[in-house]
């Protein structure tokens, strides 16, 4: 019997924040008021770091008064408690796990979004989020780290062993140039209806067939 992986990039893909308030890039913004440049590798450091509202403020050398602190700690508090699995994911993953595919998740995260992702998804079977990989999206490294957990070696078509890896997400860079350079099968989700796929279902039954 052929193994099959299935993974999935997170936000926009699987959940969805129904409040955001970008606590992050508030804090930058903060920063900037103070005099602190924006650099490139501000969100590069975020994603790749275990780091807290607090923690990034120091490690960015942004000093902020306890009502700032306060209100963004708040702000990420009601995203964090904003946060649900789209209908179609819930679907997906039980006609996966029917079948017997493993799933994972593979997405570039903050810290602080973690825990809410693994609670949410709880019988997903591995997870390569950025900030514990610590590397982003689509460097090769973090899919390898997901097939790693999985067990699977990625190839675009069957090994002699029967293996195939297949990821979809709202990223054509991140969900399926990046991982096909490592050999998964990526693919584009676009929920607004202009992509082939706009919804995981039909993922789902993708994957489902490939197997067969």
């Amino acid at each position: 019997m052929p193994i099959v992986a299935a993974v999935f990039d997170a936000f926009g893909t699987v959940v969805h924040i129904k409040r955001k308030h970008h606590p992050f890039r508030r804090l930058l913004r903060i920063g900037a008021q103070q005099g602190r440049r924006p650099s490139g590798i501000d969100l590069h450091c975020l994603m790749t770091s275990n780091l807290s509202l607090e923690a990034a403020a120091d490690r960015f050398g942004i000093t902020l008064s306890s009502q700032q602190l306060t209100s963004l700690q708040q702000d990420l508090d009601d995203e964090l408690e904003s946060i649900s699995v789209y209908p179609d994911a819930v679907d997906a993953l039980l006609m996966l796990k029917a079948q017997g595919i493993v799933t994972g998740i593979c997405s570039n995260l903050a810290a602080p979004y973690g825990p809410v992702l693994r609670k949410l998804l709880c019988d997903v079977e591995a997870f390569a989020l950025s900030y514990e990989v610590g590397m982003m999206k689509p460097q090769e490294g973090i899919y390898r780290n997901i097939c790693d957990q999985l067990q699977v070696r990625p190839n675009r078509g069957m090994t002699p062993s029967g293996e195939r890896v297949m990821m979809i997400g709202d990223s054509l860079q991140c969900d399926q140039i990046g991982p096909e350079a490592i050999g998964i099968s990526g693919y584009y989700l676009d929920r607004k209806g202009a992509g082939g796929l706009t919804n995981l279902v039909q993922f789902a039954q993708l994957v489902i067939e490939d197997k067969r």
